[in-house]
């Protein structure tokens, strides 16, 4: 155990769970990260784009940034819960509240690791957050915007961790050093309404989107890449709103999602999505039409020194080996992948957007102890 007084991460934890920053509402939960951090030193710049509010921070004005990033939005609260969602009451131990987990509590973590280390002295190189209010929603004016700012702006961000709750079984058993993308994809098909007795004057959608639907899932996409699962596509929802036993329908829609490793991008699916459903509705001579309900790209970050010095820290910190994984959803950390190595490290996902969220208030503690060993192992060259 440390044996220094530290600062605990608990009060700014609680502080921002306080604030109902459902997203993109800010609910003063950036007020209060600015008058944190630039009481520490930092100089703060706000960026707004659209309804979202954003933060970037830096101390220090030479390479390398090492960087803290994270949101302050939070999903909706839901019903049932035993406590107030925004109270961020502690009982037995635990801190209950929206963004207990995912992941007001890692930012405070990060906080207090910052404060605790720039009381040694000031680092060599700089320290950096990057906040935002919209990693729960459709993040499109969040972290992506921001890092195209200071690109802009002539700001360089060498390395980054992201807090995400990466954990499983405990905290600091899973770092994540990749994400696969994301897919959503809406397919219409239009044809011609008419009796069923008389198909020759109809023209069924739902024939060529059910072709389609098939080719596309009998392909296998890959055998896995480096670090990743192989790639696959479910389809999720097959529409036709038809309550007529004897009525060829007008239109036919499906919705699919594709979870895909570096084997591929958005723009190579989609392209052999249009073709396979094209050509099928070519041949019933319908209509085809696609929309793109949401995509977010692949990540991989080459395991090596930024890695090793991340599994060192969580060693140090919480006593065991942590494993290197690309599994779960997307994070903002797809944004930083154009601009420096990144990984997410965090506490336990396990009620991560569950009514009655929550986390072990001393693995905040133990987590803030080991961003504090991330950031000693980074500046100690």
């Amino acid at each position: 155990m440390d044996s220094r007084t530290l600062t605990d991460p608990i009060p700014l934890a609680q502080a921002l769970m306080r604030g109902a920053s459902v997203t993109p509402t800010e609910a003063g939960v950036m007020d209060l990260a600015q008058e944190k951090l630039e009481s520490l030193g930092f100089r703060v710049r706000r960026y707004k784009f659209g309804l979202v509010d954003n933060l970037y921070a830096r101390i220090g004005d030479v390479a390398p940034n090492f960087c803290f990033a994270g949101h302050l939005d939070v999903v909706p609260p839901g019903e049932g819960w035993t406590s107030d969602p925004f109270a961020a009451e502690i009982r037995d131990g635990l801190l209950y509240g929206r963004g207990a987990t995912d992941m007001k509590t890692a930012i405070a973590a990060m906080v207090a690791a910052t404060e605790n280390f720039l009381a040694g002295g000031a680092p060599k190189g700089s320290i950096s957050f990057l906040l935002t209010c919209d990693e729960e929603g459709p993040a499109v004016d969040g972290t992506k915007r921001v890092l195209e700012a200071l690109a802009a702006d002539g700001e360089k961000i060498d390395h980054c961790v992201v807090g995400e709750p990466t954990s499983e079984a405990r905290v600091g058993d899973v770092i994540k050093n990749g994400r696969r993308g994301s897919l959503n994809v809406v397919l219409t098909m239009d044809g011609k309404q008419g009796h069923v007795a008389y198909p020759q004057r109809a023209r069924n959608p739902v024939t060529p989107l059910v072709e389609t639907l098939a080719t596309l899932k009998a392909r296998r996409l890959d055998d896995g890449a480096p670090g990743f699962d192989p790639s696959n596509l479910e389809v999720t929802s097959v529409d036709v709103g038809n309550t007529a036993h004897n009525v060829i329908p007008q239109r036919a829609m499906a919705k699919l999602n594709i979870r895909f490793n570096t084997n591929h991008t958005a723009e190579t699916l989609l392209a052999w999505i249009d073709e396979t459903a094209t050509a099928a509705a070519a041949r019933a001579d319908t209509k085809y039409s696609r929309t793109i309900s949401s995509q977010s790209l692949a990540f991989y970050t080459d395991p090596g020194p930024f890695t090793d010095l991340l599994q060192a820290s969580v060693k140090e910190s919480f006593g065991i080996e942590p494993s290197l994984t690309t599994t779960g959803g997307t994070s903002d950390a797809r944004f930083f992948r154009l601009y420096c190595q990144v990984a997410e490290l965090g506490l336990r996902n396990e009620t991560a957007h569950m009514v009655d969220e929550h986390c072990a208030v001393e693995d905040v503690r133990t987590l803030a102890r080991c961003y504090e060993a991330v950031l000693k192992r980074y500046f100690a060259a």
